[in-house]
């Protein structure tokens, strides 16, 4: 069973587009989009007027003054004038939420070929801004002072963790470690420090504490970029595209409550759900996965998502570490790209950013970051903490 199993409709990401991902002072969002969406259709092997629509994950909240976007595709070609195109928000999860809502398209035929573009514009707009916008996505917190922003909630879900299973510090440090090192291979990245596993699990004057146990080196920058990619029905896909491309075999979406009251902070019950529907419809398990990428957006996500998508079992986590099977040359590598926390966080463009370096990687163009045999991928991506939840498997044609 598969996608085109269930739907009786194939569909292939056929292009895409990835910008540098840091603090981009060369760059709008407008450029942003625009530079990432051309480079998709470019490689895509199509023409701008082949688009039957268009979808935008971007965040905002607030971070920059222009909270209509979705127009601003358009900017890259006149033959775009008139193609719906449709901003989508679902938190730090807008870009596979926009990812979704194309692929739903296809699959209700009414369109043949979409658009989906990620972006975000967040270092200009200062830290009060950008946290108070972040802070948006929480029940609780939305519209209140915080000195210690989402690293604040993060920290309450790492001392949760350490109540009920023990200590994580030096178990989130060796995660930022490799996730860091992983990102030295990555162009793309926001960050390229190849910090030692030692520095980030010790509390000093480099690496302080941000928020409870979270030190900097557990917290993903804040970031500029976006990312584009095309997504077809295989029968119309351009001969002249610069890769095979990829298949769509699978997706999930769930929402867990709002208010903190009604989950549990270390269950991620929401991302457990998507990640189970997208490998069901997908017909695979964790043990036909070439590797993941998942939403590190603080170390201690990545060590209970070890967890919730079934890589150990609950509260055993750090096995995931200690017996290397996370690391690039694991049974099933995590974050190969560097995750949030080395590649960085622009919050719209995170989930198509996953997909384009997932598609990267299963056409044999990912460069230094390349794995050997890479066939099969799952990714998630999640906004707020772990409330929208969202999963996709692509695998090699």
């Amino acid at each position: 069973m598969s996608l085109a199993d269930q739907f009786g409709t194939d569909i292939l990401l056929t292009g895409w587009g990835h910008s540098r991902f840091g603090k981009r002072t060369d760059e709008t969002l407008e450029s942003l989009i625009v530079g990432v969406a051309t480079d998709a259709i470019e490689n895509a092997g199509i023409d701008a007027k082949d688009i039957d629509e268009i979808y935008l994950g971007q965040f905002n909240a607030g971070m920059v003054p222009l909270a209509f976007p979705s127009s601003l595709v358009l900017q890259v070609s006149p033959r775009l004038a008139n193609v719906p195109a449709t901003r989508v928000e679902n938190a730090c999860a807008s870009g596979s939420a926009a990812f979704q809502q194309g692929v739903k398209a296809l699959l209700a035929g009414t369109a043949n070929t979409v658009l989906v573009v990620g972006a975000e514009k967040m270092t200009a707009a200062g830290a009060d801004t950008v946290g108070a916008a972040l802070l948006g996505a929480d029940y609780e917190m939305a519209g209140k002072l915080s000195r210690t922003g989402f690293a604040g909630l993060f920290a309450t879900v790492a001392d949760a963790y350490a109540e009920r299973y023990g200590d994580v510090g030096d178990s989130m440090g060796t995660i930022a470690a490799k996730n860091h090192h992983n990102g030295m291979s990555n162009p793309y990245a926001h960050l390229h420090k190849d910090l030692s596993e030692e520095f980030c699990q010790t509390v000093s004057e480099q690496n302080p504490i941000v928020a409870g146990q979270l030190r900097r080196s557990d917290c993903s920058p804040v970031s500029d970029g976006a990312a584009a990619v095309v997504i077809s029905t295989s029968d119309i896909r351009s001969r002249d595209a610069a890769t095979p491309g990829v298949r769509l075999t699978g997706f999930g979406h769930a929402n867990d409550f709002l208010p903190s009251a009604k989950r549990d902070p270390i269950a991620f019950a929401g991302s457990t759900a998507a990640w189970q529907r997208a490998l069901a419809m997908a017909g695979c398990g964790l043990k036909d996965l070439s590797f993941a990428e998942v939403h590190d957006c603080f170390t201690i996500a990545e060590l209970i998502l070890y967890e919730a998508l079934g890589f150990t079992e609950r509260g055993d986590g750090r096995r995931a570490l200690d017996d290397g099977t996370v690391y690039r040359d694991g049974k099933l590598p995590v974050n190969v790209s560097g995750g949030l926390k080395s590649k960085g966080h622009p919050v719209g463009a995170t989930g198509v950013s996953q997909h384009v370096i997932a598609a990267m990687q299963l056409t044999g163009t990912a460069g230094r970051m390349q794995l050997p045999n890479a066939r099969r991928a799952a990714l998630h991506n999640m906004g707020g903490l772990a409330v929208a939840n969202y999963a996709s498997v692509l695998e090699a044609l």
